[in-house]
């Protein structure tokens, strides 16, 4: 994948975290508790697009966060 979209993304997903007022601890913990095997540093390398996002991740992020696809795969 492309660098600078897996930085985009990233970048959208925590600005989407940021919005919905919680932490990376507090996101890599309800990813837990639905089977998602994360950590925060896990999270804090997804969204300095250091990490690829597996598709049960970003089902669960779009679900916890309460956004459409749209917010996070928005690259401009």
């Amino acid at each position: 994948m492309n660098a600078k979209i897996e930085k985009q993304i990233g970048q959208n997903i925590k600005l989407l975290r940021e919005k919905a007022g919680l932490t990376q601890e507090l996101l890599a913990a309800k990813l837990q508790v639905r089977g998602c095997d994360i950590t925060r540093s896990s999270v804090a390398k997804i969204e300095a697009g250091q990490r690829h996002l597996y598709p049960d991740e970003i089902l669960l992020i779009k679900d916890i966060l309460n956004v459409p696809y749209e917010d996070i795969f928005y690259v401009e």
